[in-house]
């Protein structure tokens, strides 16, 4: 019987945890209490931001639209972090034309290393969770770059296009040095760009807000732990 009720007992408590039920306090070193949830809304925020940021490098980033006379219905390609998929060889021909080098001679370095790189990310994040003071913010910081890099390195691929024209072309010596847009409409030439950006991108985007909140969370969790720890060290 003493068996039975102890495991009772246990069950009871595990369902407290799980439920978040208020009645479940967690003991700070200086003797006061602070509910569980406190604790588990910035690891559940951070464990989703790593989710979200992960899912990304599975969908595309961004994509390109080109028009041209002689494709009416227009060309395309979606560029994710490790590979690009569409019209690859049809634009390809169209950059050959213009005298531009084939869409994946861009970014290969970067594409190679992006998959490794995420998902190091998103264990950082994981990590994290576990870390109850300032470092926890330390190991976000690559999340919250993320994009910003891959804005800037989208916008330097582009340009390195553009300002490597072989003049020897059909029209490599018509046409100026230029930088296609990264995001929006442009024009090489007689072909129109449309660049957007897509899915994972804005993926990774949502992983930076949900991880900023977790972390506003987390220091409000955290921080008196660390400030009761001062005092108690300081009382003695």
């Amino acid at each position: 019987m003493k068996i039975q009720s102890a495991i009772r007992n246990q069950n009871s408590a595990m369902k407290k945890f799980l439920s978040l039920d208020p009645d479940v306090k967690v003991l700070l070193p200086d003797g006061s209490t602070r509910n569980l949830s406190v604790y588990l809304i910035p690891s559940v925020l951070l464990m989703l931001a790593a989710l979200l940021l992960m899912t990304s490098m599975f969908l595309p980033y961004w994509n390109m639209e080109m028009t041209a006379p002689q494709y009416p219905k227009g060309l395309f390609v979606d560029v994710y972090v490790n590979h690009l998929e569409g019209d690859m060889r049809e634009i390809d021909e169209l950059n050959h034309y213009l005298g531009m080098k084939p869409l994946d001679e861009g970014g290969q370095f970067e594409r190679s290393i992006s998959m490794a790189g995420i998902v190091a990310m998103g264990l950082l994040l994981v990590a994290s969770v576990f870390v109850h003071n300032q470092w926890a913010a330390i190991l976000a910081l690559p999340v919250i770059a993320f994009p910003i890099i891959f804005v800037a390195d989208l916008w330097w691929i582009l340009y390195q296009y553009g300002h490597s024209i072989d003049p020897n072309s059909a029209l490599g010596g018509a046409i100026p040095p230029f930088t296609p847009p990264v995001l929006g409409q442009g024009m090489v030439g007689q072909f129109g760009t449309i660049a957007t950006f897509d899915i994972g991108f804005y993926l990774a985007l949502a992983a930076v807000v949900v991880m900023l909140t977790g972390l506003w969370f987390h220091r409000a969790a955290y921080k008196p732990i660390v400030d009761a720890r001062k005092n108690v060290n300081s009382a003695r």
